[in-house]
C-alpha cells in the first residue's frame, strides 16, 4: 500500500458543505443598460457604481451616457449630465479621484479615432469639465490600463492606429498641475490592469504583442525614481542622460536598463527597476488561456476571477489570489461554489475597501422575460463577500515590505511592529517586578494536557458549540504559569473581560483568571490584544495550531477582526502537518470554507496526512467524520490498478498535470515536485 492513492470526489464535499456560504443573483430594475462592450464600470463611494460609454454589438452603437447603479436598491439610473459633455467612446477609462470625480481619458470613438482626451465629471454636480493640459500629449489609444497614484494619473499600454499597434508605452499626467510627463517604455500590452501597491505599480493580465494572453507579471519601482516621482523637471533629450538621472546609476535591488534617448527613435526605458515573473504551471495557478477573467487588486492580492462563457462551464471556472508579498497563488473557490448556469458576466468591479465585489451580467433563460427579450441587458447582479474567502479587506492586509527587502518577502520571520504597537509588546508577560506595571494574572491548561481537553471538548454531542468560559480555578498540576498583563489593556480590547470585571466578579476581586485552553494559544490571544497582530511570532503565535486555537477563542468571544486575521492565516499556511487541526477547529467555530478547504487537501494528500500527530490527535469522533468526507464510491486503488491509473494519465491535459503527479508519484517524489515554487520564472 505504500504507493496507494484515494481518489476524492468533489461531489461528497458538496453535499456536505450545502449550509456553505453562496453568492446570491438579484435581478436590477430601472434603466437596466445594455451588455455593452468596453465601457468603462467604476465603482465610487456610498456603493455606487457609474457605468459610462461602451459599445452595443447589436445596434452597433456607441454611447456617451453615464449610468448609475444603486448596489442597495439595485436600481440603475440614466443621468443628467451637463457641461463639456465627451464625445462617445469605448475603450477608454474613467479613474475615481478624490473620492468625488471621474477621470476620463482616451478610447475609440465611433469613426474609430483614438483619442488621448483628458474629461472631468464632478459626480456631486455631474458636471463635465476640460482642464486645461500641458506638456507632450501621448498618443491616442484604447483598452489601456490607468491608475492614480498620488495625485499622478498613470497610463499604460493600449492599442492605436490603424492596424491596432500594441503600445508599450508608460506616461502619468500630473493632477495638480495638470501637466503630462514625458513617454517611457515599458511592456507592449492591452485589456491589462494595473494597480499601485507598495510604492510599485504593477501590471498583469491582457494580451501581448502577439495577440496571446500573457501569463507573467510586471512591477516597476516608483521610489527613487525622480523622473516618476515628479520631483524634477523633464529635461530636452539633447540632455547627456547620465545627468537626468544620477540616482539612479547606483541602484542595486533590481537590473535597472537604462537606455539614451534617440530622438525620434526610441523612447527611453522606464527609469525605475523593472521586474517580471512568469508562472509556467502549478497546481493553483489559473489557467490563463480560456475562459473569461477579471483582475481586480484588493487586500494586497491579485484576484483571478474565471467566469463562466459558451465554451467554459461553472466548474471550469473559478476564484484565486496571488499573493504580493510571497508571489504564490491560492485558490479560494471553485466556479460551481459561485457561479449557476444559465448567466454571462460581463464587469466586474470591487469596493473600495476589498470586501466586496460585483459581477454585472445577464440571464440567458428568456422564457419568463417580459416582452419576449433577448437577455441583452446586463439586468443580473452577483454579490461576492470576498471576507467569506479569507480575504482581510484593505484597511488589514499586510503592509508591502520595504524598498530594499528581499523579494519574494516571506511573511515567517517576525511581525514588524511599529508605534504603540511595539510599545505595549515589550510589557507584555513581564513580572510587576519587572517595573512594568502589569496588575493581573492569567493562566491557561498545560501544553501538555492539550491532547486530553482536545479529546474531551472534541467528544461532547455538539463540539461546534462548546464553548469554554474563563473562570477562577485553584492551581494544580495542569495549570500553566501565570502569565502577567495589563488590566487597562485587556479591559480596552476584550469585550468580554469588560463586561467581567464590570460585574465584579471573583476575577474583579482576586485579580486572577483561569482559561481553559492550552498555554500557548492563550499566550498568543493575549499576545495579540496588544499588538493587534497574529503575524508569525518566534515566541508568540508561531505555530498555525495556536492560530487555530485563537480561532476557537474568536468564535467564542465574538471577535470578527481575530477571527477573519485566523481564518485568513490559517488558509494561506496549510500544510500535512497541520490540515486536519485546522480542519477540525474550522468545524467547530462553523467556519465552512476554511473548513471546506482543508478537508480538500487532506484527501488530496491523504496518505501523509493520517501519518501526522495532527490527524492522530482528533478524537474519535472526529477521524470519524474527517473520513466521511470521503464519497461513497471512493476507493483506494494500488498495485496492477495504480499502474493502469498511472499509464492511462499519459492523455490528460496540461491542466491534470499535477492529478497525474499524485497518482504516479510516491510521497518522496511528491515533495520534491512541491519545491518547484509552482513554476515561477523571474527575471
Amino acid at each position: 500500500m505504500q504507493d496507494a492513492y484515494l481518489m476524492p470526489a468533489s461531489t461528497a464535499l458538496a453535499r456536505r458543505t450545502s449550509a456553505d456560504y453562496r453568492p446570491s443573483i438579484k435581478k436590477s430594475q430601472g434603466h437596466v443598460p445594455a451588455c455593452l462592450v468596453n465601457a468603462s464600470v467604476t465603482y465610487c463611494s456610498n456603493d455606487r457604481i457609474y457605468a459610462f460609454g461602451g459599445f452595443d454589438q447589436y445596434t452597433d452603437e456607441v454611447y456617451n451616457h453615464v449610468l448609475k447603479l444603486d448596489l442597495e436598491t439595485l436600481r440603475w439610473e440614466l443621468v443628467d449630465n451637463y457641461g463639456d459633455i465627451p464625445g462617445v467612446r469605448m475603450g477608454h477609462t474613467a479613474t475615481l479621484y478624490q473620492g468625488d470625480k471621474l477621470i476620463v481619458f482616451g478610447g475609440e470613438n465611433e469613426h474609430t479615432d483614438y483619442l488621448s482626451d483628458v474629461i472631468i465629471l464632478d459626480l456631486n454636480t455631474f458636471t463635465w469639465t476640460l482642464p486645461e493640459i500641458r506638456g507632450s500629449i501621448p498618443r491616442g489609444r484604447a483598452r489601456h490600463a490607468a491608475v492614480i497614484h498620488e495625485d499622478k494619473l498613470f497610463i499604460v499600454g493600449g492599442v492605436t492606429g490603424e492596424k491596432n499597434v500594441i503600445l508599450d508605452d508608460l506616461t502619468y499626467l500630473d493632477l495638480q498641475t495638470w501637466t503630462w510627463s514625458r513617454t517611457w517604455s515599458f511592456t507592449a500590452r492591452f485589456d491589462h490592469t494595473a494597480w499601485v501597491w507598495g510604492n510599485r505599480l504593477w501590471i498583469f493580465g491582457g494580451l501581448g504583442p502577439n495577440m496571446e494572453r500573457t501569463t507573467d507579471i510586471w512591477w516597476l519601482d516608483l521610489k527613487g525614481s525622480p523622473s516618476l516621482a515628479g520631483n524634477i523637471t523633464p529635461k530636452v533629450a539633447s540632455t547627456p542622460w547620465t545627468s537626468i538621472y544620477p540616482p539612479l546609476i547606483s541602484q542595486t535591488p533590481y537590473l535597472v536598463a537604462l537606455i539614451k534617448c534617440l530622438p525620434g527613435r526610441r523612447k527611453p526605458v522606464a527609469p525605475g527597476a523593472i521586474s517580471r515573473l512568469r508562472f509556467s504551471s502549478g497546481p493553483h495557478v489559473p489557467s490563463l488561456f480560456s475562459g473569461t477573467h477579471f483582475h481586480s487588486f484588493a487586500s494586497g492580492v491579485l484576484l483571478d476571477l474565471i467566469t463562466p462563457s459558451e465554451t467554459v462551464r461553472s466548474h471550469d471556472c473559478n476564484l484565486s489570489a496571488l499573493e504580493l508579498n510571497s508571489l504564490r497563488w491560492q485558490r479560494l473557490a471553485d466556479g460551481q461554489e459561485i457561479f449557476r448556469p444559465g448567466y454571462r458576466w460581463h464587469y466586474c468591479t470591487v469596493n473600495d475597501a476589498g470586501t466586496k465585489a460585483w459581477l454585472l451580467g445577464c440571464s440567458l433563460d428568456t422564457t419568463n422575460v417580459p416582452g419576449g427579450s433577448d437577455g441583452n441587458h446586463m439586468s443580473e447582479v452577483l454579490t461576492i463577500d470576498l471576507e467569506r474567502y479569507g480575504l482581510l479587506g484593505n484597511g488589514l492586509s499586510a503592509e508591502c515590505p520595504e524598498q530594499d527587502s528581499p523579494w519574494p518577502y516571506g511573511q515567517t520571520g517576525p511581525s514588524q511592529l511599529s508605534g504603540l504597537g511595539a510599545d505595549l509588546a515589550a510589557d507584555f508577560d513581564q513580572s510587576p517586578e519587572s517595573g512594568s506595571g502589569t496588575d493581573f494574572v492569567i493562566t491557561a491548561i498545560c501544553d501538555d494536557h492539550e491532547g486530553s481537553v482536545s479529546e474531551e471538548m472534541s467528544d461532547m454531542p455538539n463540539p461546534s458549540t462548546y464553548q469554554t468560559q474563563p473562570t477562577f480555578v485553584e492551581p494544580n498540576s495542569s495549570t500553566s504559569e501565570p502569565i502577567h498583563v495589563h488590566r487597562i489593556i485587556l479591559q480596552m480590547r476584550w469585550p468580554h473581560f469588560k463586561r467581567l470585571y464590570s460585574a465584579q466578579m471573583a476575577e474583579y476581586h482576586t485579580k486572577r483568571m483561569h482559561i481553559p485552553e492550552p498555554y500557548s494559544v492563550v499566550r498568543a490571544f493575549l499576545y495579540y490584544l496588544y499588538t493587534d497582530s497574529i503575524a508569525g511570532h518566534p515566541e508568540y503565535c508561531s505555530s498555525v495550531v495556536d492560530v487555530a486555537g485563537m480561532l476557537v477563542m474568536a468564535n467564542l468571544y465574538d471577535m470578527p477582526k481575530l477571527r477573519l486575521l485566523c481564518v485568513n492565516r490559517l488558509s494561506r499556511e496549510l500544510d500535512v502537518d497541520n490540515a486536519a487541526i485546522v480542519w477540525e477547529r474550522a468545524g467547530r467555530t462553523n467556519e465552512h470554507w476554511l473548513m471546506r478547504r482543508a478537508a480538500q487537501f487532506c484527501l488530496t494528500y491523504w496518505g501523509r496526512v493520517v501519518r501526522t500527530e495532527g490527524f492522530k490527535s482528533l478524537s474519535h469522533q472526529s477521524l470519524i467524520q474527517l473520513c466521511e468526507v470521503v464519497d461513497t464510491e471512493g476507493r483506494i486503488i494500488a498495485g496492477p490498478e495504480l499502474e493502469m491509473v498511472t499509464l492511462g494519465a499519459d492523455g490528460l491535459g496540461d491542466r491534470d498535470k499535477s492529478s497525474r503527479l499524485r497518482l504516479g508519484s510516491t510521497a518522496d517524489e511528491l515533495s520534491e515536485s512541491e519545491g518547484d515554487d509552482e513554476g515561477m520564472e523571474i527575471s
